[in-house]
């Protein structure tokens, strides 16, 4: 079956193991990127902060590194799963997910994919600036971020834990 995984990157080396992935997306401040090791399969390295907004000294998520996202994702065959990861497996790495399951999924899947991500991991907080770029790049007029907002509040939590999202059972 055909899934995203979602993990902070504290299980990356676990669930590399475990779920055998074909795509790697890690989300990670430059700092960090450093600690991550090769991986053999694609591989997309996105170095970016968790902000909301543009800070001074900070590296905001952009709509560039969205669309890379985007077409890096439309290149994953889904004959084995994408692994995507940040940090803490809250924000960043959800916020990527959210976006590449409502690009396969197509318009209008917005509400859909939030309730489910809501559903899987009631701990999910995706980063809004991200979510913002990617409705922009989607062209989805706003949807994506209305979607957001219905998903409510996140169990507050300092990391995550691995969260799977089959695309055939979502």
């Amino acid at each position: 079956m055909s899934r995203l995984v979602v993990t902070p990157y504290s299980a990356l080396s676990e669930m590399l193991e475990s779920h055998q992935p074909s795509h790697l997306v890690s989300l990670l401040s430059p700092q960090q990127m450093e600690s991550v090791a090769d991986f053999t399969g694609e591989h997309l390295r996105l170095e970016l902060d968790d902000v909301a907004e543009a800070t001074p000294g900070r590296l905001a998520p952009s709509a560039s590194q969205m669309q890379s996202l985007i077409i890096f994702a439309r290149g994953w065959e889904a004959r084995a799963p994408i692994l995507l990861h940040c940090w803490a497996g809250v924000s960043r790495s959800m916020a990527a997910a959210m976006t590449i399951l409502c690009d396969r999924l197509g318009m209008d899947s917005e509400i859909k994919v939030a309730r489910a991500m809501r559903r899987r991991a009631p701990f999910a907080r995706p980063n809004v600036l991200m979510v913002r770029h990617a409705d922009d790049v989607l062209g989805r007029g706003g949807r994506l971020n209305a979607a957001l907002n219905t998903m409510g509040n996140a169990l507050p939590v300092a990391e995550g834990s691995a969260t799977s999202f089959p695309l055939e059972k979502l």
